[in-house]
This record gives C-alpha cells, structure tokens and sequence, in this order.
C-alpha cells in the first residue's frame, strides 16, 4: 500500500511538471509569433529563388495583380507593383551586413561580369520572354534550307543549349534577381556590366527593361556589388542620342550608392560605360563626342566619364584611338572567331593600349555555343572541357596584366557563355547539355578562384 501512493504521488507531480512545461513553451511560442515580420513566413526568398515551382505559388497574388494591371494598360502602376514588391522583398531578405560578408567573398571590383535581363515569363511578363528566342536562319538561303525554322516553346524548350538552375525565369522576379546577386558575389565578381537600352527601346526579341535598373541596383547595393552599364547598340545611335543617354544615366542613377566610377590614374573617379557594337559608327561620330574639340564634346563636363569600344578585328584599335574612346574590351568568349578574341592577340592589344594611353580590357568567358538559336553555327562552338577552357582563358589575361578582367557572361544563355548555375535537363526531344561531373556552381567557383589568383598577382605588379 505505501509503495502505492509513493507511485501515486510521483506519477501526479510528473502530470503538474509536464502540463507547466507544456504551458510555458506555449507561452514562448505566442511571444515569437508576435514579434515575427509579417512576410518572415515563407522563409528566406533566396531559397525560394532555387525552386521554381514554389516560387511561381508564393507570388501568385502579386502576378494576378500584375495580370490586371497589364489588362488595364496601366504601366506606371505595374512598375510600381514591381518596385513596391522588390522592396518588401529586400526587407524580409535583409540578414545582417556582417553576417553577409563573413559568408561570401570579398568583391573584386576589378572583375566585371556582364548581366541581361531581358528574360520573362508569364507569371511575371504576361509570357514569355527570350526564352522563346525564334531560330535565326542562315544569311544564305541555300544553307538556311537545311536548317528548321519556327521559335522555342518554354518552359520545356528553351533558347538554350544549357538549362537554368532557376528555370525559365523572369528578371522582374526579385527572389531571381537576389539569387543573381548572391552568385555573382558569391563568385568574387565586383562590378556588374548591365546591358541597357534607353528607355522605350530594346533588342528584337525584348522589351524595355530600363524601369529595372533602380531593383538591380538596389540588390546590388546590398550584397556590396557595382553596377556600371553597357550600352547596346539602339536604333540611330550616334554622338547626340549618346550624350542624352549618358547624361540621363548619371542624372537618373549616378547618385545611387551602387552606381560604379572607377579611379583613374590620375586620381579621378569617373563612371565607366561598355558600348557594344562600337564599330558600326564611324570614329568622326564618335569623335564628336569623346574628344575635348568635337562638337558634341562631353569631355570636362559633370558627365565625362571612361568609354570603352569593341574591338573585333585588328584595325578597330586605330578607330577606337581616333575616335576618343578611353580603352577597348574584347567580349566574345569564342578564342579563334575575331583578331579581339583571340588569346594570341592579347599581348599585342595591351602593348598599343599602353603606349596610347588606352585600357585593355580582355573578355574571358566559360564557352560558347549558340546552336539553339543559330542551329548552322556549330563551327564556332567552343567546348567547355569541364573549366578548363574558362582556366585557359583566364591564364592568358593574366599574362598581360590588365587592369581589369571582364567575363562574358553571367547568363547569356543564347549563347551558352553563361557562369550562373545550370542543372542537368532531359524533355521529350531535346537533352540539355550540363555541368557534370561538377556541381551546378563550379564556374562561380571557378570564377572566385581566378579572382583570388588575380589580387594576388596583381599585389606584384604593383610592387
């Protein structure tokens, strides 16, 4: 009987010490629900960035409001709607500065990485967009004839050889854009070169994306990164559209923390612009506006800054030197298709840039190819030998000591040059190529090796 009620006592005294646990556990619980921001429930939106399908059902309310809007033809307020959201987004993101530079490599500003953002989808555009590229034919019709016709269908068939880790993806997503950024920083890039056309305007199989770039730089600005910008070669460009252009660039964005000016030799921080198809132009035009006499001259004036032409075959250099520009860069990342992309030419480049007072800006890339949009290009194909090309090409800027290194690209996957993460894909008639045997992320690995090799390297120049 007494071992009883000692069993008794004990079991009671378990029930009380468990129902108050109980309770104050509830207790903390409501505490922490009180104080969670209201959008901190669906976690961090990065991670949602990697996951499409959930992706598309936690911004359904903000695409039906986007859908109405579109139907109205109201488009202020869908930018609105767009920033508004990319806000919210950046707030429930936002973790710790300190926190965000222990865990990703410090940027190099003196790598410069080339961003489109001309991609949409139906959740955030109404449809798609250059995912659904046309097949471009042939110049000669009798090659033209032994290649199909017609455009890709997304999100299954996309205009591209490789597929995105983040799928057939809008750039107005912001949970996309903060991936982006989270990559390329992750990747110890430092400088973002965004292709840009004015506002109203943009390529052929685009929309204006301008209304973009306060977002872009807004997350840049967040994860430490800057944005300079690369002018693409728009409809009746020449020395005039080109200086409202600029001046419309450093008026609209030049005050944002964000915004690149690199630091001259002589000590002056001036913004940086790529122009793109440079060449088409003739260096009288350009003179007009680059150098201290011509007519248009922007020279010593609050927006003078540094301009940098393609140099595609061997006499652009004389060009680009008549014409006022202050440096070249080389972009395609196919070694062997022109004078300027050729890693053999590189030395040669540099040593005329050094004595005219010019930068050389050598573009290094992953690889290239394009045959899911120029199905008949397969000769210039460059293979990516699991990195080793990308290594190659990085070796052979180094040998010339540039003061800048630009990639092409981060996600030009028309021309399969992208370094953002791609995943294997198989649909019922097309098999993706892939980043096996390496992970999804190996060129932003890449990428955040040479980079470190690059500072180091260049700690002995200098000495």
């Amino acid at each position: 009987i007494l071992n009883y009620d000692i069993m008794a006592r004990f079991r009671r005294r378990t029930c009380i010490i468990l129902l108050l646990f109980i309770l104050f556990i509830c207790s903390i619980m409501m505490a922490l629900k009180t104080l969670r921001p209201d959008r901190a429930g669906f976690g961090d939106p990065f991670g949602l960035g990697l996951l499409p399908e959930l992706q598309q059902r936690t911004v359904l309310l903000d695409s039906k409001q986007n859908s109405l809007n579109r139907a109205q033809g109201d488009t202020v307020t869908r930018v609105s709607n767009l920033h508004s959201i990319a806000v919210n987004t950046m707030k429930a993101s936002m973790s710790p500065g300190k926190k965000l530079e222990e865990e990703l490599s410090s940027p190099n500003y003196n790598f410069h990485i080339f961003y489109y953002t001309w991609y949409g989808n139906p959740q955030f555009d109404g449809k798609y967009i250059h995912w659904n590229h046309p097949l471009l034919p042939h110049w000669d019709p009798k090659i033209a004839n032994n290649y199909p016709k017609g455009r890709h269908n997304p999100p299954e068939d996309i205009g591209a050889n490789f597929y995105p880790e983040l799928g057939s993806y809008s750039s107005k997503d912001p949970t996309v854009i903060e991936a982006h950024m989270k990559q390329m920083r992750s990747a110890s890039t430092g400088v973002i070169v965004l292709s840009w056309y004015p506002p109203g305007m943009a390529d052929e199989n685009g929309e204006p994306t301008d209304d973009l770039v306060p977002v872009v730089l807004d997350y840049a600005h967040k994860y430490n990164l800057k944005v300079t910008f690369h002018i693409e070669p728009y409809k009746d460009r020449d020395d005039r559209s080109m200086y409202h252009n600029v001046k419309y660039i450093i008026d609209k964005y030049g005050s944002h923390p964000a915004f690149y000016r690199h630091k001259t030799s002589t000590g002056r921080l001036l913004p940086l612009f790529y122009v793109y198809d440079s060449y088409v132009t003739i260096p009288e035009i350009w003179a007009n506006l680059l150098t201290v006499s011509g007519s248009q001259s922007i020279r010593n004036t609050p927006y003078d800054a540094l301009f940098i032409a393609l140099l595609v075959e061997e006499r652009h250099k004389h060009d680009i030197h008549r014409s006022g520009f202050d440096g070249m860069y080389t972009y395609f990342a196919t070694n062997g298709f022109s004078y300027g992309s050729s890693h053999h030419n590189w030395a040669s480049l540099k040593a005329f840039c050094d004595s005219n007072n010019l930068m050389f800006i050598p573009s290094v890339g992953p690889g290239y190819i394009d045959t899911s949009i120029r199905p008949w290009n397969n000769h210039n194909t460059r293979n990516r030998v699991n990195g080793k090309y990308y290594e190659t090409a990085f070796s052979a800027a180094l040998l010339v000591r540039p003061e800048i290194i630009s990639i092409t690209s981060f996600n030009e996957w028309h021309e399969g040059t992208q370094i953002e993460k791609a995943v294997p894909k198989r649909t019922g008639q097309v098999v993706y190529l892939d980043y096996k045997p390496h992970k999804p992320n190996v060129y932003l690995e890449l990428t955040q090796k040479w980079s470190e090799k690059y500072r180091k390297e260049q700690e002995q120049w200098l000495m």
